[in-house]
């Protein structure tokens, strides 16, 4: 029993894996969209950065479940690398007026008032809740409305439909983001109602 106690432990302190690699390999890409974005304006390779963040997204949690590479780092870097793409490029986008500024800031926003939940659950022992899967259908939505959103700068129906289709996402992505947000400061609502507060040592 404390081998497998012990294997399980190793497993979970892993660094190299290939699901922490791609979610590595998306943290790279963020600081390469806001310059693809801002620099050359060379929107084509921003939208295949984009769209490379989204298979690796995919990616990362399918390959750590399907070969059991899960981590606790990589349960750190997933969320991160998500919320930095979100940061990034809300304020690209809005650098270039192609999105108003109130949309850069409510995103940003509620993960500004979740941060400041952080020295609540350490007060429990615990450093983070487990991402619930509104958060992900959230991401997922947003990633889908900023590559249509940066296709319909534009002209022509194409860019028209792109807009509209763009927007569509960024409404339900925005709503669910905040909805998740919600959810989770109840969360920690019912874990501090429920639990004392862990004892602090002294030395």
């Amino acid at each position: 029993m404390q081998a497998k106690v012990a294997d399980e432990t190793a497993r979970e302190a892993r660094v190299w894996t290939v699901p922490n690699a791609l979610s590595m390999l998306r943290l790279l890409g963020v600081p390469l969209f806001l310059w693809l974005v801002l620099g050359p304006e060379a929107d084509g390779w921003a939208l295949a950065v984009l769209m490379l963040s989204g298979v690796t997204d995919y990616l990362d949690g399918y390959l750590a479940r399907r070969l059991n590479q899960t981590s606790r780092l990589g349960q750190i870097l997933d969320p991160v690398a998500d919320r930095l793409y979100i940061l990034a490029v809300v304020i690209g986008l809005a650098l270039r007026d192609i999105v108003p500024w109130w949309f850069a800031i409510i995103l940003p926003l509620r993960d500004l008032l979740l941060w400041g939940l952080v020295p609540i659950l350490r007060t429990r022992g615990y450093s983070a809740l487990p991402v619930h899967f509104l958060g992900k259908a959230a991401t997922f939505n947003l990633l889908y409305a900023f590559p249509l959103l940066l296709l319909g700068d534009g002209s022509g129906a194409a860019a028209t439909l792109a807009k509209v289709f763009g927007w569509a996402f960024a409404g339900w992505g925005i709503g669910l983001y905040w909805w998740a947000g919600i959810l989770y400061a109840y969360q920690v609502y019912k874990l501090v109602k429920s639990t004392e507060p862990r004892a602090v040592a002294h030395g």
